[in-house]
């Protein structure tokens, strides 16, 4: 059924007791929908009362970044370090990092303010939007999407957001906080950016890419009478949904460029899916592969991956230990010595293969320096404690991407120093000029860059 407005919403003016407007509103014209952000008019009526400071320039030395998460978090006792500054005494868990000890800094005491809620709290892994676990949660823009919307038109993808055993749970958001789906087939992912379509293949690839260009032109008067009948609030708020939706734009037109662009040509062959779920390391160790190659290539300067843990099954392929539940019963193991015994070898899993992907971006040379000098690694999880559903005293680790490592920072366990400080550092290692992001309070203190 087509949708319309009444012919008197941009005359009448904006009062509490106007019916509330419909969140499957849409502006629509020459066949096209766009679907509009959620804004105070569709509440309830009664509801409402009560290396540079700019960007890379195109052709600089590229610095990027990779954040993971694994939204199930590692056993606090055996991941954290006794001592702090550059003499801390590893944990079992980083022991396995010990030979990547001066290219890492561990983090303690630290936490995004308000992000509460357990599991839902694994999409604000970049974002650090408050109450995740509330009704009323919406979410912000990610780091990687803050990245892509000023420096991503400068590569083939402005961003990559990947995903293992899960193919609605992502850490990539919209400025509009919308959740983009994420890719979980490294294969298609390796297609994508390798492999060259035929002519008539890229031809149709960028009729798509026009079509989608001008969207707001083909609505623009239905636009301009739905922010007459708004209040200032909404006006705003659209205001902005518009703006980023012409950005959005300018990246499709810009993309248009790369499509007749050869694709960079890489020795390494397609990927192999593993096709269970419970093959779960094996898919994060080529996921791993897939964001070197990306990164070399120069393909992107921004990835996001979800581990979903949550929903992975009895976990195989995991040497001297038997695993005989699911990874999330595992994790609330009440303190019981099997199910520790067991969740210490996924751990453990976990650590190998992050030693193995730092290992590998370092072993490849840009220059002078290596990817991983080049490159900032971000990992660690929304749990603190997964048995309890803690979201506070996060376990991070910050590795690579031209930094003073080689160093536990230590902060109050009690009363957490805000991690959301960390993504101000991070946008201004990529040379992106940033003073505040989501809950942060300023720069990462104690991590400086070399």
């Amino acid at each position: 059924m087509k949708t319309t407005f009444p012919k008197t919403f941009a005359q009448s003016p904006y009062i509490a007791s106007r019916q509330p407007l419909s969140r499957r509103h849409f502006l629509r014209g020459a066949g096209i929908a766009l679907s509009l952000p959620f804004l105070d008019s569709m509440l309830p009526t009664f509801a409402r009362g009560a290396e540079s400071s700019s960007p890379l320039a195109p052709g600089a030395k590229p610095r990027r970044m990779f954040a993971v998460c694994n939204n199930l978090g590692l056993l606090p006792r055996n991941f954290f370090p006794v001592g702090a500054g550059a003499d801390y005494k590893a944990s079992p868990y980083l022991e396995l990092l010990q030979e990547h000890r001066k290219d890492f800094t561990v983090f303690s005491g630290v936490s995004y303010p308000n992000v509460d809620g357990g599991h839902p709290a694994d999409v604000c892994f970049i974002t650090g939007a408050p109450h995740p676990g509330s009704g009323s949660f919406r979410n912000t823009i990610s780091l990687d999407q803050y990245i892509a919307e000023r420096i991503g038109i400068q590569t083939r993808f402005p961003s990559l957001t990947l995903s293992v055993n899960t193919r609605s749970r992502s850490l990539s958001c919209t400025g509009t906080g919308v959740a983009i789906p994420p890719e979980d087939k490294a294969s298609d992912v390796f297609k994508q950016l390798f492999l060259q379509g035929t002519a008539a293949e890229i031809e149709a690839q960028i009729l798509k890419l026009e079509t989608g260009r001008s969207i707001l032109d083909v609505v623009a008067g239905q636009a301009q009478d739905l922010q007459r009948g708004l209040g200032h609030k909404d006006k705003s708020r659209i205001d902005q949904y518009f703006t980023s939706v012409r950005d959005l734009e300018t990246r499709l037109q810009a993309s248009q460029g790369w499509e007749r662009k050869p694709k960079p040509k890489v020795d390494a062959p397609v990927p192999v899916d593993p096709a269970s779920p419970a093959a779960y390391m094996e898919k994060v160790r080529v996921m791993y592969d897939l964001a070197k190659l990306a990164f070399q290539t120069d393909s992107t300067r921004a990835i996001t991956l979800m581990l979903d843990s949550v929903a992975t099954p009895v976990v195989e392929g995991i040497p001297d230990v038997a695993i005989t539940e699911g990874y999330h019963n595992l994790s609330h193991h009440g303190k019981s010595d099997d199910k520790l015994t067991q969740l210490r070898a996924l751990d453990f899993g976990h650590m190998k293969l992050l030693a193995k992907m730092l290992a590998d971006f370092k072993s490849a040379s840009e220059g002078e320096e290596s990817l991983l000098d080049r490159t900032m690694i971000y990992y660690g999880s929304n749990f603190g404690d997964a048995n309890s559903h803690v979201c506070t005293n996060m376990p991070v680790v910050l590795a690579g991407g031209g930094f003073k490592h080689g160093q536990h920072l230590a902060f109050d366990t009690d009363r957490n120093y805000p991690l959301t400080n960390i993504f101000v550092t991070m946008l201004q290692r990529m040379g992106i000029e940033a003073d505040r992001f989501s809950s942060s309070t300023g720069t990462m203190r104690g991590l400086e860059m070399t």
